[in-house]
């Protein structure tokens, strides 16, 4: 199955673009994406390790969709190294700080209540782009394959490094998963591809802001401030197909994480329409929002209730 949807669902500039602005403070705006999406990206565990109840919490509030399921950033522990809660690491030139065993039983601790409840689809190790195929490295990705074995683990890299067939016959040896990524390639960045080394087939798209991409200020939200056209996703919807129809491939998890002001849903609906062929729901705010670009594969949705689900064919 091929789930698409947003990275995170709670931004400041939501409101008013992807739902309406000034609605009453009980609304929930993951139970109201969740009728339109099939996958959401939680971004909080990047930044730190989500405690039980938040993860139960969230699982309650994707109930009327049965075939949601969630993917989860990694605890930047694993991937950047030590940073204070909330904060983005800086990979420091070196040898990386190993994580230690309780650290793995913090993160699987709260991630297991999602995986009881079957709605864990992928945890995803999202590295920097300094991360490259040197051999520290690999040694780095082995451990992490020990530690979270049994576990829908993917891992992103971004360097150019990587694009060996080495590689993606370690990432299967190891049991981990292979996420593609749409992002500006710049140098020695890595550009598009349609692999899957493991049962969970991932994609990733970051947009193409070539200006501000490498942009290390923490309020540089603008470099995710890109709108697909349909041309853009056009061929990734072959890659998608690709990456489904893989030999072992049982699910595919296809997230927007171009989020800035709503256009992650917006590209999240197009690139849905045009992998099934029709017309899809659209939250109306979303839709008035982009309208000229969604105009030609979205229907209004049903928000009557603010946040039951959208009937689908």
């Amino acid at each position: 199955m091929i789930r698409v949807g947003p990275a995170g669902w709670s931004y400041p500039d939501s409101p008013g673009r992807v739902y309406p602005a000034g609605l009453p403070r009980r609304f929930d705006v993951l139970e109201y994406l969740s009728g339109y999406f099939d996958t959401i990206e939680i971004n909080a565990s990047f930044y730190a390790p989500q405690p039980p109840r938040s993860y139960a919490s969230w699982s309650r509030r994707v109930a009327g969709n049965p075939r949601f399921r969630f993917t989860a950033k990694l605890w930047q522990r694993f991937t950047h190294g030590p940073a204070p809660p909330g904060r983005v690491a800086v990979p420091r030139e070196g040898k990386f700080e190993p994580w230690s065993s309780a650290d793995v039983e913090l993160v699987q601790e709260g991630l297991d209540v999602l995986r009881r409840d079957g709605r864990l689809g992928a945890v995803l190790a999202q590295f920097p782009w300094s991360f490259r195929a040197l051999a520290p490295n690999l040694e780095r990705l082995e451990r992490l394959a020990a530690d979270f074995a049994g576990w829908p683990l993917v891992v992103e890299v971004r360097h150019g490094s990587w694009a060996d067939r080495r590689f993606a016959l370690a990432l299967k040896r190891l049991g981990l998963g292979f996420c593609n990524v749409d992002q500006p390639v710049i140098g020695e960045s890595l550009g598009p591809t349609a692999g899957a080394t493991s049962q969970i087939g991932y994609v990733r798209f970051h947009g193409r802001r070539y200006d501000r991409w490498f942009d290390t200020r923490e309020d540089a939200a603008e470099r995710y401030d890109y709108l697909y056209s349909a041309e853009e996703l056009v061929p990734w919807v072959e890659r998608i197909r690709k990456v489904a129809g893989a030999d072992g491939v049982t699910d595919v998890y296809v997230i927007m994480n171009n989020h800035y002001e709503g256009k992650g849903p917006a590209n999240a609906l197009m690139i849905r329409s045009l992998l099934e062929g029709r017309r899809v729901p659209c939250p109306p705010q979303l839709l008035a929002t982009y309208r000229e670009q969604l105009d030609r594969f979205v229907e209004v949705g049903n928000d009557e209730g603010s946040g039951r689900r959208t009937e689908r064919n």
